[in-house]
């Protein structure tokens, strides 16, 4: 791959079309297209996206008194990651700064070719009021380059349009390996999502797909969105109703999910994590046993938890019990019976009891399936050894 720095970036490719260099796109844009949309997803206007739910201001306010920032490790920017590599490299020493921006606003970076800062800073004001169309051909590029982050810092993608940073999703996702989707994912996309959210009270329709893309990775997906953002301590009930719209409606292997599961388990308790794990217990996986064990111990550690839990949790623990009850030790239902006897609801605990006193213990529901499967042997006879039939006279 290139690299877009020292002139190792031929700038024939990068500016495209003479007429306007760096900002027009090649003649085809179907590489990109795919079933789940193409330009018109990004054309109309198609409104924001909030979910299914109505948000009341009183269940917000309940959830805030669970979350915990505390906890949590401030998330790393773009910027963060490209001064860490060029003071590996050298071309930096600590605490210099080696990006910025000059009175105009736009972006360099040092050691960079003048002519490839120059042709992605105009990049990052097409993109900045793109809405459809063709994307610019120095951009289609960017995966393919070593130093694709440094590039991509400077056209400023905290500005970018919406359609734009759907547009982007769609190129890093199908061009990028796991690993490197991951990265765009936390350092470009999680942020615009949680900054749009936040300003907007929703999110617009086109970063929603943005988030619906970006499944085409599943690791990724996980890795790069879900989990830092259940780390963080600080997902509010809006992001939580969204991204759990995404992961109703999306297929993702059960193995990623069984991971993002159990990390989920193990992780400082938020009110919205919750959310998460109703959602993925709902796909009614076969999650392995160690996945299990850890959603009892999860649960379990609430019992002597003076706080009275949301009512979220009550039913993330219902879900559990009715998908994998048969899967439970006997030890487990007796840590379970003592929880529920210190946090109770009046609706959900009932049905909690119920379905603990009619489960079977972990491994018999295998093995009764195992019996009722077995072929029964048919009856052989022997026509030569036939009773004697008396006939009368």
């Amino acid at each position: 791959a290139a690299a877009a720095s020292g002139g190792g970036l031929p700038l024939s490719l990068a500016l495209g079309a003479a007429d306007a260099p760096g900002l027009s796109g090649d003649d085809s844009d179907a590489d990109y297209d795919d079933d789940i949309g193409g330009d018109f997803l990004v054309d109309r206007d198609m409104g924001d996206y909030l979910g299914d739910m109505e948000l009341d201001e009183a269940d917000e306010r309940a959830l805030e008194a669970f979350m915990n920032p505390s906890g949590s490790v401030a998330p790393r920017s773009l910027a963060d990651i490209i001064a860490e590599k060029m003071r590996e490299q050298g071309l930096m020493g600590a605490g210099e700064d080696g990006m910025a921006s000059d009175e105009s606003g736009e972006r360099f970076v040092r050691g960079m070719d003048p002519k490839v800062m120059e042709v992605y800073n105009g990049v990052g004001k097409h993109l900045s009021h793109y809405r459809s169309g063709k994307l610019p051909k120095a951009f289609k590029i960017v995966p393919s380059l070593d130093n694709w982050e440094e590039v991509l810092y400077l056209t400023n993608p905290d500005k970018w349009a919406a359609g734009a940073c759907f547009q982007a999703t769609r190129l890093f996702s199908s061009n990028m390996n796991a690993k490197m989707a991951q990265r765009f994912y936390s350092l470009v996309l999680l942020p615009r999502v949680r900054s749009d959210i936040a300003d907007q009270k929703r999110l617009h329709f086109a970063l929603y797909q943005s988030l619906c893309k970006a499944t085409y990775k599943p690791a990724a997906w996980f890795k790069g969105l879900l989990l830092p953002l259940c780390a963080s301590g600080t997902c509010s009930l809006r992001e939580a109703v969204i991204f759990v719209s995404v992961l109703t409606k999306k297929s993702l292997p059960a193995v990623h999910s069984a991971v993002a599961l159990l990390k989920i388990a193990q992780m400082p308790y938020s009110g919205t994590n919750s959310f998460f794990i109703r959602a993925i217990i709902d796909k009614k996986y076969a999650l392995p046993y160690k996945v299990i064990d850890a959603l009892v111990d999860h649960f379990a550690s609430f019992t002597d938890d003076p706080r009275a839990l949301p009512v979220v949790w009550h039913q993330s623990l219902l879900c559990f019990i009715q998908r994998y009850k048969d899967e439970l030790r006997p030890e487990d239902k007796v840590r379970i019976k003592q929880l529920v006897k210190k946090q109770f609801h009046y609706l959900i605990t009932p049905e909690v009891h119920r379905e603990l006193d009619h489960a079977m213990q972990r491994g018999h529901k295998a093995a009764a399936a195992a019996g009722a499967g077995k072929p029964i042997e048919a009856i052989r006879e022997d026509v030569r050894d036939m009773p004697p039939v008396i006939m009368d006279e």
